[in-house]
């Protein structure tokens, strides 16, 4: 039986999800609650091994099924290896995206049917979904200034602004269709703006206990 509670934070390219993950983290922990912290694709090392197949341009052009079938086989190995346990150790588990982003970015990016993914997702996953996700949600343009600031873009990054688009859509899709569990954040704001949205909204549903 799952004890621990399960977050996921959800967001296009440059929206600030490893800054708010920290501040997410050390919010839980001062809350007394014990945290692991993992991301996909990864959090295993053969998730990591996905990982770096998945992001770098070695194989660039990939079948489109074939990335849907690799985030599956990696969310496979986390979750049997690393997030069921500790859910089931009374741990809370936040992770740096999730299966929304397979919906947002290979239903909405790639044009796969999100009746597809669904499958996949009932098969790997059976009932388990997140308790609560924080989607950071910014316009296209400014998240991709951003990221193109940060670093050289990956695989994804590299793909054209029509992509992020389809991408944002479909997780404001996603959220407009289960308000209760995702939480949309306004990522455009200053650090401290966004992060008091964030401590707001965790006060009101994870830690109103």
């Amino acid at each position: 039986m799952r004890k621990g509670k399960f977050i996921t934070v959800e967001g296009g390219e440059g929206a600030g999800k490893s800054s708010n993950l920290t501040y997410i983290q050390s919010r839980l922990e001062e809350a007394g609650i014990e945290v692991l912290f993992t991301r996909e694709p990864g959090g295993t090392d053969l998730g990591e091994d996905i990982r770096e197949l998945l992001l770098g341009h070695k194989h660039t052009g990939m079948a489109d099924d074939t990335e849907l079938l690799m985030m599956f086989a990696s969310r496979a190995e986390h979750l049997n290896r690393k997030i069921i346990p500790a859910l089931e150790a009374g741990i809370w588990v936040l992770c740096d995206r999730f299966t929304d982003a397979t919906y947002a970015y290979q239903g909405g990016g790639r044009n796969i049917s999100f009746d597809r993914i669904a499958m996949l997702e009932n098969w790997v996953q059976g009932k388990l979904r997140p308790d609560m996700t924080l989607l950071l949600d910014l316009p296209v343009e400014t998240g991709l200034e951003r990221a193109r600031n940060r670093s050289e873009p990956d695989r994804f990054e590299s793909e054209k602004i029509d992509f992020f688009d389809r991408v944002r859509a479909a997780y404001l899709k996603i959220a407009g269709n289960d308000p209760e569990r995702v939480k949309v954040i306004n990522a455009s704001k200053p650090l401290d703006e966004v992060q008091a949205q964030i401590q707001s909204t965790l006060e009101s549903t994870m830690l109103k206990d």
